[in-house]
């Protein structure tokens, strides 16, 4: 990870503001994730956009747009909550549909599991409407690094 890297992870811990870290993250960028910080919990929000439709009959938002919507959820949330010096590492995705991902703007939300010094793992949930009718769960588990020992 470099240092501008590590800068901008700290600044945003100031702020609360972590849109300069998903800039730093060319999928982010492309399919437009956001995240904002609601007291001790992270809100992902995925903005409707025609670009991440896959099925325009519908119109319905591109199965891979969603998955790669929560994995990058469950990784950010990893990176701002575990103080881990690195990005974490993808090790297993696993993701269920529910429904359609409707053309309209979709929310995540990320709970660490269990979390051990080497790996963690993360249940991650989409919705659009309420988060009691989920568009898809997912669990993920990543490698974490860990801090140098002094």
């Amino acid at each position: 990870m470099t240092d501008n890297f590590k800068e901008q992870l700290q600044q945003a811990h100031e702020r609360g503001d972590y849109a300069s870290l998903l800039h730093l993250i060319p999928y982010a960028k492309l399919i437009g994730v956001e995240c904002s910080r609601l007291g001790d919990e992270l809100l992902f929000r995925l903005p409707a956009n025609k670009d991440n439709i896959g099925n325009p009959l519908l119109p319905a938002i591109h199965g891979g747009v969603i998955a790669g919507f929560m994995e990058l959820a469950a990784a950010l949330h990893l990176l701002i909550f575990t103080g881990s010096p690195g990005v974490p590492k993808i090790i297993d995705f696993s993701l269920d549909y529910l429904r359609a991902g409707q053309f309209r703007d979709t929310y995540a939300k990320c709970q660490v599991c269990r979390q051990g010094r080497r790996v963690a793992n993360v249940a991650i949930t989409a919705w659009q409407s309420t988060q009691t009718e989920p568009i898809a769960t997912a669990r993920a588990h990543f490698k974490i690094e860990e801090a140098p020992s002094p």
